[in-house]
């Protein structure tokens, strides 16, 4: 059996979790910093982030990923 045989939509949905996750821990990273050194200003910002954009990007990976493991399955 190939070790390649994933379908182009698992791929992606593979892909985009990856770097989703990345994006994340790098905000966490930022976060992190930025309270221990002092640097407050950079707080509002990052809650902003997360909460207009990396939230509804979030639930489309989730759905990307739910689909992509369906379709796998039923294969």
């Amino acid at each position: 059996m190939d070790t390649n045989q994933d379908t182009l939509l698992f791929r992606f949905a593979s892909k985009s979790l990856k770097y989703f996750l990345l994006v994340l821990f790098g905000i966490a990273i930022a976060y992190v910093l930025s309270s221990g050194l002092g640097i407050s200003q950079i707080i509002p910002i990052l809650l902003y982030l997360l909460q207009q954009f990396l939230l509804p990007l979030g639930i489309i990976v989730l759905c990307l990923i739910t689909t992509a493991i369906i379709l796998e399955s039923l294969r």
